[in-house]
Formats: C-alpha cells, structure tokens, sequence
C-alpha cells in the first residue's frame, strides 16, 4: 500500500531555453504527493499545449537536453506550449530513494488525471495533446482506459504503451534474479560515483561491465544492462558525448518496490491494476486492454526499431488495437537505428523523430 509523500522541493531543471519562459506550476495530488510542473512558453496566446511525460526514473530533463535541439524547443518552433510534468518517478524528486512505496497504479490515478485537469483549467478551451515516454506511456495508457483522462487532441505513446514485452533472458532476470536481490538490496543506482567502489551495489556493476564496450560504469548499468534485468536503453552512437557524460544526471535510481507490478504487467502483456483489494483503486479496471474502447483520441505508437528494452511492444500494441478496437484511430512508427530512449535523447532526434511527432500534433491541431 503507498502511504503519502511529504512536501518536498525538486532538483532543479537542467534547460537552456533563453528564448522562452520556464514557469512552476505547484502541484499536490490527491494522495499528498507533491510533484513537479513546468509550463514552457515564449508568448502567451493561444497555441495548443502538449504535456509532456518522462520515463520512470527519467525526469523531465530528458525533454530539455540544452546540447542538443530538443523536443521543447521543436514543439515551440512548431506553434506548441510544452507543459513538463515530473510525476513521481523522476530523479528530479526524492521518492525513488527516500523509501517511498508507491505502484503505476499511483500514477495513473493521481498523478497523469490531476496533471491534466490543471493544465486544462489553465489552458481552457485549448487543444491539449500528451507525449509519454516509456512507463510514463504505459501509466497513460490505464488512465485513459479508466476514462480518467477523456477529451484528448491526441496522444503519442514511445516505446511501449498498452502491450509491454521483453525478451527471454530480460523476462528471466525480472521474475528471477532481480527478486532474489530485493532480499538484500531496495533500489539499484546508477550512478558508481555514489555508490561507491565497496557498495553491496558493486556486483551489479561488475555484471554490466561484462562484455561492454564503454568504460563509463553508468552507462554499462543502462545501456549493457538497464539496472540489471539484461536491456539496453539506447544504441550508443546516438548520444551526444554531452549527453553520454551527463546520464547519471538524466537517470536515477530504480527502487525495487515497483518490480512486483513491472512484472504482473509483464506476464499479463498489458497493463493491469496492482491494487484489486483497495478501494481507492475502483476507478482503475483490473486490465486496460479489455477497457480500450474507452480511449477516445488519436495515438501514435512510436518506436525505435532497435528497442531492447520493450522490442517490437508498440508494433504489437498497434496490430492488437486494430484487430480489437478497429474503431480507433492509431497508427505506428518505427525508427530505424534508434533504440528505446535515444528518440527523444539522442543527438539525431530532432532530425529523425521529432518530425513524426509534430506531423501527427500538426493533423489534429
């Protein structure tokens, strides 16, 4: 069960946006939680407002990568007001290591539905689209089958969305070798520097060192690794060395209380509800799947065709969809040469990806 989250300041956001105004916005969840929300604008008139959503551990960081051209700045050139929202995941907020408990449940219910609401009571009559990456796209997608957040322009889910699959040996590590650990251990970092050479973490490290090719022992926990469950995060040459030296900053600690969920998801091969005894809960059906009728905006699936940590997830999501609720509109894409987060971090992106992006905002504007 989560218990509420105290009051808590976010580490500040890493942006270079000197032609445009960063505003906070406050935001307290029903449960107590306190997150992170940044409107982005450069005038204030009546541009469409797409709220954007980071992956777990991730932050909104991601978003504003100052070496590269970057998804806020593309999003503003094309006519949009970007809202970035840190839910409780991000590494810009404690919760990932403070011993805070929480499930994807939390955040389809609190922290995606009450975001919306502000930004609607912000924005008003203006269209509002959502971008989400990763878990932040798989929570979206169990709030939208709640019927939690109707009304949509559109959406465009990367990475994974309603139907999340890995590999043999990653399905291995997750229900087997990553459980045993929760034995001894209660997050896995990623960054060496603080966790020390002679940590109860340095086997984990060992482990992604194992036939990597880089020496960063960062980027071997993420990109030869993912925290020890066997995925890559993202193909290598596609980062900026900036970008590359910075992932410690970009991506934080993975805290083992979510696994129990991660991997009902995963042996479903969809999105199901943790918490079946919690009446707080009644709002989320126990499988969004069986409840995608309720989706009612245009989604995009996108992915890289070099995804390791969910390969060919949205690619099936969509073909799913279509067989099931032939009503929807959705469409997908795949990248080729990308992996799983490098469409929106990697030094490329704005030329290969963000265009895919705008041209699906730009037909439903």
């Amino acid at each position: 069960m989560s218990r509420p989250m105290p009051r808590t300041l976010p580490r500040p956001l890493h942006a270079r946006l000197d032609d445009a105004t960063v505003e906070p916005v406050p935001l307290r969840v029903s449960d107590g939680t306190e997150l992170a929300l940044h409107r982005v604008y450069r005038v204030d008139d009546d541009r469409p407002a797409v709220l954007l959503l980071h992956g777990h551990t991730a932050s909104a960081d991601m978003f504003v990568l100052p070496e590269t051209r970057n998804l806020v700045e593309a999003l503003l050139d094309a006519g949009y007001e970007p809202w970035l929202l840190d839910w409780r995941g991000s590494c810009r907020l404690p919760y990932n290591e403070d011993g805070t408990t929480y499930t994807f449940d939390d955040v389809a219910l609190y922290d995606i539905p009450e975001a919306v609401s502000l930004v609607r009571a912000r924005i008003g009559t203006r269209r509002l689209f959502v971008v989400a990456h990763c878990l932040g796209a798989l929570s979206l997608s169990m709030s939208m089958a709640a019927g939690l957040v109707p009304g949509l322009a559109g959406v465009v889910a990367q990475g994974v969305f309603m139907t999340p699959r890995v590999t043999v040996p990653t399905r291995f590590r997750m229900h087997l070798s990553v459980e045993l650990m929760r034995k001894r251990i209660h997050r896995i970092p990623v960054d060496f520097r603080k966790a020390g050479f002679r940590s109860k973490y340095t086997p984990l490290f060992a482990l992604a060192s194992l036939g990597a090719d880089c020496p960063d022992p960062t980027c071997q926990m993420l990109h030869n690794s993912a925290w020890s469950i066997g995925a890559s995060l993202f193909v290598h040459d596609n980062l900026h060395p900036r970008t590359h030296d910075r992932l410690a900053d970009l991506f934080g600690t993975v805290p083992l209380c979510v696994l129990p969920h991660l991997r009902r998801i995963e042996l479903a091969h969809t999105v199901v509800r943790w918490n079946l005894s919690d009446h707080r809960y009644r709002a989320l059906p126990e499988n969004a799947l069986d409840n995608a009728d309720r989706i009612d905006c245009p989604v995009l699936l996108l992915s890289g065709s070099e995804n390791r940590l969910w390969p060919d997830a949205n690619r099936l999501c969509h073909d799913v969809l279509k067989a099931r609720q032939p009503q929807l509109d959705v469409r997908y894409v795949e990248v080729p040469g990308y992996g799983h987060v490098d469409p929106i971090i990697g030094r490329g992106a704005a030329l290969d990806v963000f265009g895919h992006i705008i041209d699906f905002l730009d037909e439903r504007r």
